[in-house]
């Protein structure tokens, strides 16, 4: 039986200046960002997405990194998984995105949430950010977002000046420019139930990583899995006039070559691990999979969240190349995605 599985890259940009590193600086992480997505296109692949961190060695300034990938490319989705709202003014983050996504033809999907932890203690203060009375970081995150969903969706709220620079159109006024659709194309890493509930309350699609808050004891694939459905059960309460969709990540490798094995044979974490996020925050991490391309197609048939989901994202390790993460992608696409009946 066929499955329709919409399968990218995400990576997460690092940049490190170590001998053994193919990607030395913040500009190499950068332009080899673009060529990987090239590259993934030109296999086939249908997503480039792309984690952003502050104050870190890593893609941090996402805008313009989508607009070039989307200038450079034609077909693949250019996203995020994902932004942290904490630390973006709304009406800035709309123009951006809106800008970077007529540049690519309409092609982004926006992953964000409220962040991960951080580099340094409360770094969203430090880009002019404060929580309001009652609230917590969280807490403007979503407020952030709230607001940026509405700019996104065209709202005219601007009074007009009575001597403009320009002539205006009639009417209040909405942030420039406004790309039609991209507010159906937002999605939210959420870490919980609640906040996958809140996500399709809000009219959001679904992005959840490769952990998330330890609910209930069982193992990740699993809980995943019950969050995707408590999400899909919210979001049929509403009427939000599109269907949405639910991505997942996993660091998958084929072993099809020495070079393969040598990296990554007995890498990784072959089970879930169970661990304090922060001071309050118990998580599960799912586990890793590496293997040769037939043992990896019957561990990933037992994977309920892959299954539930409609996007797989794969965890790319962009410090080895460009080349060779190409290769990772191609061999998920040609020796594994088929034997599943992913098309």
């Amino acid at each position: 039986m066929s499955t329709r599985k919409s399968i990218g890259f995400l990576s997460f940009g690092h940049w490190n200046p170590h001998p053994t590193s193919y990607t030395q600086t913040a500009a190499d992480a950068l332009l080899q960002s673009i060529d990987l997505a090239v590259a993934a296109e030109e296999l086939g692949a249908d997503g480039a997405y792309f984690r952003v961190h502050h104050f870190a060695r890593q893609l941090g300034s996402p805008f313009p990194l989508l607009a070039a990938v989307g200038a450079r490319t034609s077909r693949i989705e250019v996203g995020t998984g994902v932004i942290d709202m904490r630390y973006s003014e709304p009406h800035g983050f709309a123009e951006d995105a809106g800008a970077a996504d007529l540049i690519s033809g309409g092609r982004l999907q926006l992953g964000i949430s409220r962040g991960s932890p951080e580099q340094v203690v409360d770094g969203w203060r430090h880009f002019g950010f404060r929580p309001a009375a009652g609230e917590t970081d969280a807490d403007m995150a979503r407020r952030h977002t709230e607001t940026a969903l509405e700019l996104l969706s065209g709202r005219q709220f601007a009074q007009p000046h009575p001597r403009p620079m320009f002539p205006n159109p009639p009417g209040l006024l909405r942030l420039e420019p406004y790309s039609e659709g991209l507010r159906r194309r937002i999605w939210w890493g959420a870490g919980s139930d609640a906040t996958a509930r809140w996500a399709a309350r809000t009219g959001m699609n679904l992005m959840s990583s490769t952990l998330k808050d330890d609910e209930s004891g069982e193992p990740f694939h699993i809980q995943q899995r019950k969050q995707i459905e408590a999400f899909r059960e919210e979001w049929a309460r509403h009427d939000h006039g599109f269907e949405p969709r639910v991505s997942v990540s996993r660091s998958i490798f084929a072993l099809t070559n020495d070079l393969d094995r040598r990296y990554f044979l007995g890498s990784g974490e072959r089970s879930d691990q169970f661990g304090m996020l922060d001071a309050h925050t118990r998580a599960v991490f799912g586990r890793s999979y590496a293997d040769e391309p037939e043992a990896l197609v019957e561990q990933l048939r037992e994977d309920e969240a892959i299954a539930a989901a409609d996007t797989l994202l794969l965890t790319v390790p962009n410090m080895l190349g460009v080349g060779y993460n190409a290769h990772v992608l191609e061999a998920i696409l040609t020796e594994v995605a088929p034997a599943l009946g992913w098309k």
